[in-house]
């Protein structure tokens, strides 16, 4: 920064740029060339940049996940009785699992937001067992690919394959990086143009207000994450935002999308009548315990 004399920085990019951003602002003190404004752009499909509801490609990302499961539980019309296990990416962000399980159809999703035990892999297998005696005999879960050390996609397919034997079949799929590539979605193309130009416009806002040769911005609110808070694009301060991140397992602490949980139950018709809370877990109704992990 010293040797091409740069008066401001942009930064594109997942959790990576948010860290660097964090870096950046605690070696302020030593080192003046970080005294510069700096705005990190989250652009990642994992959605895990905290200061932000949407990262720039997860949308097209989940368009991705659900026109696949889409051609899965299209190709399983023809066979009855049939279960996919389908693993998906985004690190210990179960964003992209949880979100694309519901707009897909399916009947749960494992993250790592929501710890499982073994007593939840049996619940969703008596409910495929009984969803298998209905009109619709096919099932879909899917699997984030950090969810768990132990409960791996191959341990839960062996799980619903035996469990299932006289009742359904099991195929797992790991998507893979055909989840990184395509063309972007509409949402990420305007997004993606709203968020540039905002910071552009942020960036030369902050120069013109600076007076005197120096130009050293050393306040929180000169280096932030230009994210979007309910349909809003908001600039957060990065020392802010580090108090209410999960730095090893490079997640916010809070996720928006976690109170949208129960909604997948309630469309995967379980047995169990369920209403939502204030804190998005799902409450039984009707007194008996039930699992709450989907």
């Amino acid at each position: 920064m010293r040797a091409h004399s740069l008066n401001a920085l942009l930064i594109i990019g997942g959790f990576e740029a948010f860290e660097s951003s964090a870096t950046f602002a605690e070696a302020r003190g030593d080192h003046q060339e970080f005294c510069v404004p700096i705005c990190v752009l989250p652009a990642t499909i994992s959605n895990n940049v905290p200061g932000t509801d949407l990262s720039l490609g997860s949308d097209t990302s989940l368009n991705a996940i659900v026109e696949t499961c889409d051609r899965i539980k299209q190709s399983a019309s023809g066979t009855k009785r049939r279960v996919f296990i389908i693993e998906t990416m985004g690190g210990f962000c179960g964003y992209l699992a949880n979100m694309g399980a519901l707009a897909a159809g399916a009947d749960a999703a494992y993250i790592f937001e929501e710890p499982f035990d073994i007593r939840d892999l049996q619940s969703n297998v008596e409910h495929l067992t009984r969803k298998m005696k209905t009109s619709i005999q096919r099932g879909l879960v899917l699997r984030n690919e950090s969810c768990s050390e132990n409960y791996t996609t191959d341990f839960i397919y062996q799980l619903y394959s035996e469990e299932g034997k006289g009742v359904f079949d099991c195929r797992k799929n790991v998507l893979g990086h055909m989840q990184q590539g395509g063309a972007p979605s509409p949402f990420d193309r305007n997004f993606g143009t709203k968020i540039s130009a905002r910071a552009m416009q942020w960036i030369s806002t902050k120069l013109k207000e600076a007076r005197g040769t120096g130009k050293r911005f050393v306040t929180d609110e000169s280096i932030c994450v230009l994210g979007i808070s309910k349909r809003n694009l908001v600039f957060r301060p990065v020392v802010e935002l580090k108090k209410e991140t999960d730095f090893e397992h490079r997640i916010p602490r809070e996720q928006w999308w976690l109170k949208l949980r129960p909604l997948m139950k309630i469309l995967a018709k379980y047995k169990a009548s369920l209403e939502v809370s204030d804190l998005g877990q799902p409450e039984p109704v009707s007194g008996h315990s039930e699992p709450a992990a989907i």
